[in-house]
């Protein structure tokens, strides 16, 4: 079993879109999903600066775009046929959501769009971070982030755990880490996946009830516990409620074990879930297609 990854925010780098937007069939696309996003994703993913991107704003549309752009390149010539299901971390689940066919183009991007406007809208009233934390036994970890109010926002697998909440309790924390674990503050805007995000997700319910979406073509696994979800109305409810509550990629990856996965091809802008699953999946064959060129080896991969 052949199984998609779409990455989440963090993953975009200055002027990754440049390679794909050669074909003219991809940079009309990408203009496609600029519309429906209200955002001009050609220049941010091809000349705009690190700040720039780094935006939740922009950067979580951008990494959406630049997944559905990959899948459409991965999934033509009957590939889709032969795929055995697909999950996303964070803002991927909605790439994943486009790509299982829950939601169609236009209103994943629609989506989106919303979605980052609020997470950034909500970051911006209380100062708040995000850190990786590495190593250090997970309940000695969770331990130490509940005595200084801070929550685990990902729970990554392989002995990760991002803490997330104020930027004080991030310091204490970096300064007196749990027993074995190291500390390294993450480039991102606020306590995504925290109750600091209740009201984005407010606004999400909002934007949700104007979308019908359609049941999933094939198996699409959900950060809240790793399972399978058949709805796809139970899968938009837990998108939205995905943005205040932590991303369990340790039981999506202990999921994808026990399916039986044999392989994993993650979607652009990759690296991290391929990174992660080296860990977490020992042993399963992977790919991560940055650029087209990288195509051949996930081509390769699903044709066996």
């Amino acid at each position: 079993m052949i199984v998609v990854l779409a990455p989440g925010q963090g993953s975009q780098t200055p002027g990754f879109l440049e390679p794909w937007l050669s074909d003219p069939r991809f940079e009309e696309q990408l203009r496609r999903l600029s519309d429906a996003a209200g955002l001009d994703l050609v220049e941010h993913g091809t000349v705009s600066d690190a700040e720039t991107i780094k935006d939740t704003a922009v950067a979580q549309p951008l990494i959406v775009a630049a997944g559905v752009l990959t899948l459409t390149a991965l999934l033509r010539d009957g590939r889709d046929s032969r795929i055995g299901g697909i999950a996303g971390h964070s803002v991927g689940e909605i790439t994943a959501a486009i790509g299982a066919g829950v939601l169609g183009e236009a209103d994943g991007m629609r989506f989106v769009a919303e979605r980052g406007r609020a997470m950034a809208q909500a970051a911006a009233a209380v100062p708040t971070g995000m850190s990786a934390v590495l190593g250090g036994d997970q309940d000695v970890v969770t331990s130490r982030l509940d005595e200084l109010g801070l929550e685990p926002a990902n729970y990554n697998g392989g002995g990760q755990i991002v803490a997330a909440g104020e930027l004080g309790a991030l310091e204490t924390l970096k300064a007196e880490p749990p027993a074995g674990a190291r500390i390294i503050p993450l480039q991102v805007a606020g306590a995504f996946h925290t109750r600091y995000m209740a009201p984005a997700v407010e606004r999400l319910t909002q934007v949700a009830e104007t979308l019908t979406p359609a049941d999933p073509r094939i198996t699409l696994w959900t950060n809240r516990d790793g399972s399978p979800v058949a709805s796809g109305a139970r899968f938009l409810d837990l998108l939205v409620g995905q943005v205040s509550s932590p991303v369990r990629w340790d039981l999506v990856m202990e999921q994808f074990s026990n399916d039986g996965v044999t392989g994993i091809i993650e979607l652009a802008p990759a690296g991290a879930l391929v990174g992660l699953a080296k860990r977490g999946l020992k042993g399963v064959p992977s790919v991560a297609i940055k650029t087209p060129d990288d195509l051949a080896a996930a081509y390769e991969m699903i044709d066996a």
